[in-house]
């Protein structure tokens, strides 16, 4: 696997094993290279600037070829279906533009980019992976070093497979204690990012362990890796176990597990964080930054008028169970509108034979195809002047799903079934 030993060199952070693998040469946090990238994602939105700024790269070759079609995957998501004519010229583009380069598409809706791509078993722990998204951090809950890159810098791993990175350095988070009764990964990961604030892990690899973290799912720890990002970290990676080996065997053939991928034990951390979280209450993230977390005690009974329980951070199968099992067979509240969007096709067909999307239908919410749906104020479910959304999804920033006078707070999975019933921000442990 060409890996290099950071016992040989120096005692390594996964994230330094992972660039020094990317390099060929061991090196350093702190250290610029040029990095041989593993993988590179782009979706609907920003796929098409990529494809244009590498077309304008490839300019006066005769061959406009791609480095390696094989690991470039284009996912539909953010406007499907097409919502727009802009939409539809961005599709048609990008269709084009996959057939002629024998690029992977999942142009049928499959669903969010980082859903589909670890389920459909393209991450591997070790992997140096980008993304034209900024959540494409989520990766990281597999052992991989995923970030998210703008549309231009895509368009030259496109041409060269290669990208400039200063290796960065590593903010640890050491987690311990059981998660109390309905609070959950989101909780955690709202918690931690209201203690450090939204530039606490700035350009970091946000690391995360502790026998918290090693007790987690992978769609828990999806959650959890995918809003490193709120916390400005480059990265936010937890180290491959045998619950990410269970996970990939199910989806790589003669997939083997490799413990390499792990930091080595006195490696250098740039800053590090010890959390007993046995006590932790439900946290909800105020309207406008995802930073601005209270207990959800301190904001009960702030009236809603709609819920979106979605988006790659929450709207996987577990997700939508919890809320499931919490409104049971009782209506929403009058006035609230519940719109839940599962994250893929996948997790769509597990809610509909488990008989889930059948009983939200009947306590009156919306159930649409997988997509990325009101998480970024996209084709549905926009927010009007002075409405108050809760959402499980990333982020709440001014605008992000529907007017800049509307107001978003986050929530996990637990708070918002709660609320539904209510039509208020509500305690999951008093339902």
């Amino acid at each position: 696997m060409g890996e290099i030993s950071g016992n040989e060199n120096w005692p390594m952070t996964v994230s330094e094993k992972i660039f020094s693998k990317a390099t060929g040469n061991p090196v350093k946090a702190g250290d610029f290279v040029l990095a041989n990238v593993d993988l590179a994602m782009v979706h609907d939105i920003t796929g098409p600037l990529a494809v244009k700024g590498f077309y304008e790269i490839m300019n006066g070759k005769e061959e406009k070829k791609v480095w390696n079609p094989k690991k470039i995957v284009i996912v539909f998501d953010h406007q499907v279906p097409a919502d727009s004519i802009n939409a539809t010229a961005n599709h048609i583009m990008l269709r084009e533009f996959a057939d002629e380069q024998e690029i992977l598409n999942y142009d049928v809706y499959e669903g969010v980019c980082h859903q589909v791509l670890p389920e459909k078993g393209h991450v591997l722990p070790g992997d140096l992976i980008v993304g034209s998204d900024s959540h494409t951090c989520a990766y990281g809950a597999l052992g991989a070093f995923s970030t998210g890159i703008g549309s231009t810098d895509m368009a030259a791993v496109f041409a060269t497979g290669k990208l400039w990175f200063r290796v960065p350095h590593t903010f640890h988070f050491e987690v311990e204690g059981t998660l109390p009764r309905r609070v959950y990964s989101k909780d955690l990961i709202l918690y931690l990012i209201g203690d450090v604030g939204v530039e606490g892990a700035r350009y970091m690899a946000a690391e995360f362990a502790g026998s918290t973290i090693r007790s987690l799912s992978i769609p828990e720890r999806m959650t959890i890796s995918n809003m490193a990002i709120e916390m400005g970290g480059k990265a936010g990676i937890i180290e491959a176990d045998e619950v990410t080996a269970a996970y990939l065997k199910e989806r790589i053939l003669y997939y083997e597990f490799d413990p390499y991928w792990k930091s080595d034990e006195n490696a250098e951390y740039a800053a590090f964080r010890h959390y007993d979280i046995s006590d932790l209450e439900p946290q909800v993230a105020c309207p406008h930054n995802v930073d601005n977390v209270k207990p959800v005690t301190d904001v009960e009974g702030t009236k809603i008028d709609q819920i979106f329980m979605g988006s790659c951070t929450n709207g996987r199968f577990e997700d939508i169970k919890i809320m499931v099992d919490i409104i049971g067979d009782e209506p929403i509240a009058k006035d609230v509108r519940l719109i839940v969007v599962p994250a893929s096709r996948t997790e769509y067909m597990k809610l509909l034979r488990a008989g889930y999307i059948e009983k939200l239908m009947n306590a009156g919410a919306i159930v649409e195809s997988p997509c990325c749906g009101p998480c970024m104020g996209g084709s549905f479910g926009l927010l009007g002047a002075g409405e108050v959304g809760l959402a499980t999804s990333n982020r709440n920033f001014r605008g992000r799903e529907g007017s800049a006078e509307s107001f978003v707070y986050l929530s996990s999975p637990a708070t918002a079934g709660a609320s539904a019933l209510t039509g208020e921000i509500t305690d999951p442990r008093t339902v």
